[in-house]
């Protein structure tokens, strides 16, 4: 008989461990991790006096979903922000009314910021216009941005206090749209910049409440970790700050791991000057990869592509952020001091310029364990791919695109391109560990949307895009728990539920081996354990 008794058994259903691992009838939990897994009988001797018992009632529980590109501080303070990404916003009237409906309750002067409108969803298939925005805010700066996070709009009021007008150079990597002489407000990658600088900085009592709202929503949806790839995105070294203080105040319930953003107000050379390396931490916040961005989003017509888009003319081909010089010489600055390298890369052209800048960093020594990642890498190439497995360069790709974009893909850059995009079939058949995440607030954060883009390659209107990439809901699982743990060199600890390994588990509310793929979609989180803790328990706070 074990002298140690578990904290916490889980019984009564069955235990997903892992793809390789199979399943169990019953686990335990000890100290924080998993204590052993097996038959209830065996399970049973561990319980004592003191130990918690779960019922999982026919349910299975699974290692807890592990989101590897998600940006949850702006998913907790969007949470504040006008939402223009439901399904009811339909029209540039719908956008307008919701701006409206701020701004009659702000006070003058006072930022409307918006986000999540998808032009090519509203019934002009155009962005609002800075003039259509003035009209229902005229005494306030507004800034509405597409869901890519790539581009928005912004009115006159925001325009004057960035000192944005007609004379106003491009700036590189990014475009200030003009129609006949005017600006429309349109902003695109690097150009958002401008207004972003006017932006009043959120308090640290905001950017703290930001964190605790996105790993409150994170832990409904069955997550106990997160990969926050931008941190410094808004405010810069300030954000790690919001991070840091929320764990020392005893309030960071879920697992993070943070990507310093290059070029963030100075935040990656303070990360440098601090210290800060791949790696460090604890199971709790770890530093991750230094963050790039190489082009912009393949739905904004901005993901930098070899082949123009389509309708377009030859040289509508994208935007790429940065030159190769600039991009080469960060990414050997960044590889020599021992980071691992994110780069956002979507289109094939900009695929190619991250690929070349990994390669020249490494020279002569192939280093296939530094694991460089490509965050998306959507619109690749098969030579691509070889050269990924030659350089061990890993992708972070998000299947929820396809499922709610992929028709606009189709539109913008056909069926061939999309039907061969986000190839999660040939990426895990060539070992490259192709991780599950959302980049939210860009999509929903819902895992089982994500799974069953995995799992069917439909599209939110049941068009089925290769489906010769598609995955088992095993690995679809494996993708969100192991893969994901992998891009961040923590797949000894977490992923799977053995002995040893965090106690970190996600209870969905059917199984998601047995439904049918349609019910995926309407898939709920009822339990997520944390450490062996229950952070979330949807049952009881339906009671």
């Amino acid at each position: 008989m074990s002298l140690i008794k578990a904290d916490t058994v889980l019984h009564g259903g069955r235990v997903w461990l892992g793809i390789d691992d199979g399943f169990a009838e019953a686990i335990a939990l000890w100290n924080g991790k998993v204590l052993a897994t097996g038959p209830e009988k065996e399970i049973a001797e561990l319980i004592g006096s003191g130990t918690k018992k779960i019922d999982l009632r026919g349910r299975t529980a699974l290692p807890g979903l592990n989101d590897a590109h998600q940006h949850m501080l702006s998913v907790g303070l969007g949470l504040t922000e006008v939402n223009l990404k439901d399904a009811a916003i339909k029209s540039i009237d719908d956008i307008l009314s919701r701006i409206k409906a701020q701004a009659d309750k702000a006070k003058p002067g006072e930022w409307i910021f918006g986000r999540g409108y998808d032009h090519f969803q509203l019934d002009v298939k155009r962005h609002p216009l800075r003039e259509e925005l003035d009209l229902v805010a005229p005494y306030n700066p507004v800034y509405v941005k597409r869901t890519c996070g790539h581009m928005g709009v912004a009115n006159s009021a925001a325009l004057d206090l960035a000192g944005v007008d007609e004379n106003t150079p491009q700036p590189a990597g990014g475009h200030i749209e003009s129609q006949n002489g005017r600006l429309t407000g349109l902003m695109q990658e690097t150009a958002q910049s401008l207004i972003q600088d006017s932006l009043p900085d959120y308090t640290p009592d905001e950017l703290r409440a930001g964190v605790r709202e996105g790993q409150r929503h994170n832990l409904g949806q069955g997550f106990t970790s997160v990969t926050d790839p931008g941190v410094g995105l808004r405010q810069g070294y300030d954000e790690w700050v919001a991070y840091q203080d929320t764990r020392r105040d005893g309030e960071l319930d879920i697992r993070m791991h943070l990507m310093p953003l290059a070029e963030a107000r100075g935040w990656s050379e303070r990360a440098i000057e601090m210290g800060l390396m791949t790696g460090d931490g604890d199971e709790w916040i770890r530093v991750g990869p230094m963050k790039l961005f190489a082009d912009g989003s393949a739905g904004g017509r901005t993901a930098a592509v070899t082949s123009p888009y389509e309708g377009g003319d030859a040289d509508d081909l994208g935007i790429l952020i940065c030159s190769d010089d600039e991009i080469f010489e960060r990414c050997e600055e960044y590889h020599r001091r021992g980071y691992q390298v994110a780069t956002h890369a979507i289109g094939d052209r900009a695929i190619d310029q991250v690929l070349e800048a990994y390669e020249r960093a490494m020279g002569d020594e192939i280093d296939t364990t530094r694991r460089h990642r490509i965050e998306h890498c959507g619109f690749l190439r098969p030579d691509q791919i070889d050269r990924m497995v030659r350089l061990g360069v890993i992708p972070a790709p998000q299947a929820i695109f396809l499922y709610e974009f992929g028709d606009l893909y189709i539109d913008v850059l056909g069926e061939e391109r999309s039907a061969a995009s986000y190839p999660f079939r040939t990426w895990k058949d060539r070992g490259l560990h192709p991780s599950a995440s959302s980049d939210a607030p860009v999509s929903a954060t819902s895992p089982y949307a994500n799974i069953y883009s995995m799992v069917t390659r439909r599209t939110n209107r049941g068009t089925v895009l290769g489906a010769d990439q598609a995955l088992s809901v095993a690995e679809a699982l494996h993708a969100y728990t192991y893969d994901s743990a992998y891009g961040s060199f923590e797949e000894d600890a977490k992923g799977r539920l053995v002995a040893g390994q965090l106690a970190d588990i996600a209870v969905p509310d059917r199984d998601l081996f047995t439904v049918d793929p349609d019910e995926l979609l309407e898939a709920e989180n009822d339990l997520t354990i944390v450490g062996g803790e229950v952070r979330h328990d949807r049952l009881s706070e339906l009671s």
